[in-house]
């Protein structure tokens, strides 16, 4: 039984996981009502929320019968935001010693890209190691608010990146967008649902593809064509076109997404394909990469929408799944890695 810590930025979550049956129980507190008026996360504010919460959703999960079988304690080590990863790190500790348990660092990053096979794993947990057979080598694209990764998983479940952002992450130039227009935080789900009623033609942003050999990701010049766009527009004229700006520039970033993975998918053969990371819930986006799996003829995985953003879920899944990623940090002298790769 694997108790799982995370507290990379602004959720506090603790998980249970039994390889031989899967999860047995998640808990999170997210922080979104305290930073929405600051318009984005306050690390100062996170870091005091996650002293507060871990305590209570700890309880909860020491409530469970299946906390007594408790064999090793799992928790982000990075990357994220620095104090944020000590509070889940001394908390991890602390119960590591009180439970007289080991205590193991997950990378973040590596628990995005292994969450979308938790659902594989809950139908058959027992044979999870022969049906990974069956979707090695793997393509995956980890897309956040900090994050745009494409990155490949090999038979040996050995990870390579493939390609990053050279600037925004796409979640991040989701939010920026919709701070420009005048939305809330977090920007990206408000920008998907006032663009779902507009027109995704209406106005023509950049793509930032660049040419077809490159596979890096750029959104700064989407944020800033939007800008330029907004100073030729009046405030009358911005509401009139909400939707129809949402949805175009949703689209913008959705294409480049697309369009990168779809470059990659038809480079080698890969046998699946996975899409994780909290903009992973974006309908658009979900539904334009099912279809190139479709037309790769490589089977589909998203992360589930609970597994989306930050989690322990994912963190609990990787410390079993992914042996190499835990290695780099494990025990109580286990620090924090704020900048901390994927691979």
């Amino acid at each position: 039984m694997i108790l799982a810590l995370e507290s990379s930025c602004d959720e506090s979550a603790v998980a249970l996981f039994d390889p031989a049956r899967g999860l047995v129980g998640e808990w999170v507190h997210s922080q979104i009502a305290l930073h929405q008026p600051h318009g984005g996360v306050v690390p100062d504010m996170a870091t005091r929320e996650h002293l507060r919460q871990f305590a209570p959703l700890i309880a909860l999960a020491q409530a469970k019968p299946e906390f007594a079988a408790v064999s090793q304690i799992a928790v982000t080590h990075g990357p994220g935001l620095a104090a944020c990863l000590a509070i889940g790190g001394a908390a991890a500790k602390a119960l590591a010693l009180a439970l007289r348990v080991p205590v193991v660092g997950v990378n973040h990053l590596r628990a995005h890209a292994w969450s979308t096979f938790i659902a594989v794993h809950a139908v058959a947990p027992g044979d999870f190691s022969e049906r990974m057979k069956e979707y090695l080598p793997h393509l995956g694209l980890i897309v956040s608010g900090g994050n745009t990764l494409l990155f490949t998983i090999d038979e040996a479940r050995q990870f390579t990146v493939l390609a990053s952002t050279r600037d925004d992450a796409a979640g991040e130039a989701l939010d920026k967008g919709a701070k420009l227009l005048g939305l809330g935080y977090p920007g990206g789900p408000l920008v998907e649902k006032i663009g779902a009623s507009g027109k995704s033609d209406a106005f023509d942003f950049p793509r930032g593809n660049g040419p077809r050999s490159e596979l890096d990701f750029s959104f700064s010049g989407l944020k800033t064509s939007l800008r330029y766009r907004l100073e030729k527009m009046s405030e009358e004229e911005v509401a009139a076109r909400l939707t129809d700006l949402c949805a175009s520039y949703q689209q913008a970033v959705m294409d480049a997404l697309v369009r990168k993975t779809q470059v990659a998918l038809e480079r080698r053969g890969w046998r699946s394909l996975g899409l994780s990371g909290g903009v992973a819930n974006n309908a658009v986006l979900r539904a334009a990469l099912a279809a190139e799996a479709r037309r790769a003829k490589v089977d589909f995985f998203a992360a589930q929408p609970k597994h989306t953003g930050d989690n322990a879920g994912m963190i609990a899944f990787a410390a079993w799944a992914d042996s190499t990623g835990v290695r780099r940090a494990e025990g109580l002298d286990l620090g924090v890695e704020p900048n901390a790769p994927l691979a």
